[in-house]
């Protein structure tokens, strides 16, 4: 099994991750995880842990990570946006065919309001693309 470890673990958190360096070379077999770097996929911003120097091999693997993980989480979001067409779909299924009175009325100036919401920010997107000449 330690021969198969990758030579770094990633410890995903909200903006990035903390990147250990692992370690199976050690006498007592064990797996040993050290600490290298935080990372901040938002801005960028590698950080090296307890006054260290990044060595390259640490930088190139950091920066493939950060780019495979920018590209999860951008096909995540667009994932999540045809969830959300789906669900919309469903809903109105829901309300059209089950929904009782007490329900809808729960739902109805939430659900109203956040579709409002949409369409603004929606139509204002498109007018400005449609501007700018792309559609």
């Amino acid at each position: 099994m330690a021969g198969d470890l990758p030579e770094y673990y990633f410890r995903v958190r909200e903006n990035g991750a903390v990147v250990f360096r692992v370690d199976t070379e050690n006498r007592l077999r064990r797996i040993d995880m050290e600490q290298i770097a935080v990372v901040n996929i938002r801005n960028g911003d590698v950080k090296a842990h307890g006054g260290r120097a990044l060595t390259p091999e640490d930088d190139r693997a950091i920066a493939e990570w950060m780019a495979a993980r920018v590209a999860v989480l951008a096909a995540r979001d667009i994932d999540d946006i045809h969830r959300a067409i789906d669900h919309l779909n469903l809903t109105a299924q829901w309300v059209q065919t089950r929904a009782s009175a007490p329900q809808l009325e729960e739902v109805t100036d939430p659900l109203l309001l956040a579709m409002h919401d949409l369409r603004t920010v929606l139509v204002r997107k498109k007018a400005e693309r449609m501007g700018q000449g792309g559609v």
